[in-house]
């Protein structure tokens, strides 16, 4: 496994592969790897002769300073992890000055009002930065195929709407959520909980898992039902449950069967932890 801190050496590297013999597969993370990194790493290897991962944590992307100063930071351990239990072929491991110019900002893109809902209310800006951090990755590597996660639908979405705007010949694979054996989904975010926390923590997929179960209730008894389990339970503060159509994230007014793809979307606290989940129907 090759590891690149400089992008000039990186695109050098990536310019000797013969391209129509390769394919390129790109897993961007921001470190703190867990079970739902290496199952996107693991897709790309299965489908690509070349998987790269980048670690970076990427700061335009943050709304709250001390959110960024406290994202879990453990890079030799991740480098390790990969190194030793996936077929990873390249990590990039760049600076902030290697992506950055000194204050430069998340740049503006329109994407169609796919921003404007959900993460978008509570976190502005935020996909504008993760799309300014992507779109420099994607320059840099070129990949042909590039795997993110479902936990983080919206982003999905937006980034598919991404390589849109840019014209960009680049596969966005979504791969299904990842969760422990209790149904908590995989976030880097969990090591900040307690055992405690945790338990709490049932209580967002649970929601997901009440309302697939009774999805030919109205969408209104079913975030009623929701809302009423978060108010009595003073260790959570719920901040949304959204019921949205899977592509457009358009809110829906019921719950359509297939072969129309749905989405039930929540975030909440838990103490100071923000998790978000999401269930697709």
């Amino acid at each position: 496994m090759l590891i690149f801190r400089n992008k000039k050496k990186l695109q050098t590297y990536l310019n000797e592969i013969p391209r129509n013999e390769n394919i390129i597969g790109f897993v961007p993370t921001m470190g703190s790897l867990h079970e739902g990194h290496l199952q996107l790493i693991k897709e790309s290897t299965k489908e690509c002769t070349i998987t790269i991962c980048s670690i970076f944590i990427n700061p335009t992307q943050f709304n709250n300073e001390e959110d960024l100063k406290n994202y879990p930071r453990n890079t030799e351990k991740d480098i390790n992890i990969l190194n030793k239990t996936t077929d990873c072929n390249i990590v990039y491991y760049p600076e902030i000055s290697d992506l950055y110019k000194k204050n430069e900002k998340a740049h503006y893109y329109n994407f169609n009002g796919l921003d404007k809902s959900m993460e978008g209310i509570y976190r502005p800006n935020h996909f504008n930065g993760v799309a300014t951090v992507l779109e420099k990755f994607f320059r840099i590597i070129n990949p042909n195929i590039a795997f993110f996660g479902e936990k983080d639908l919206q982003q999905l979405q937006i980034v598919k709407k991404l390589v849109t705007l840019l014209n960009m010949p680049i596969k966005i694979v979504g791969v299904p959520t990842k969760r422990d054996k209790n149904g908590i989904a995989m976030s880097s975010r969990n090591n900040f909980l307690n055992n405690h926390q945790i338990q709490e923590a049932l209580q967002l997929y649970a929601s997901l898992q009440y309302c697939k179960d009774n999805k030919t209730n109205t969408i209104k008894t079913l975030r009623s039902h929701i809302i009423s389990k978060f108010e009595k339970n003073a260790m959570i503060k719920l901040e949304y449950i959204e019921f949205v159509d899977f592509e457009t994230l358009r809110p829906i007014k019921k719950i359509k069967p297939s072969p129309c793809k749905n989405a039930i979307c929540i975030a909440a606290y838990i103490g100071d932890v923000r998790l978000i989940d999401n269930i697709i129907l």
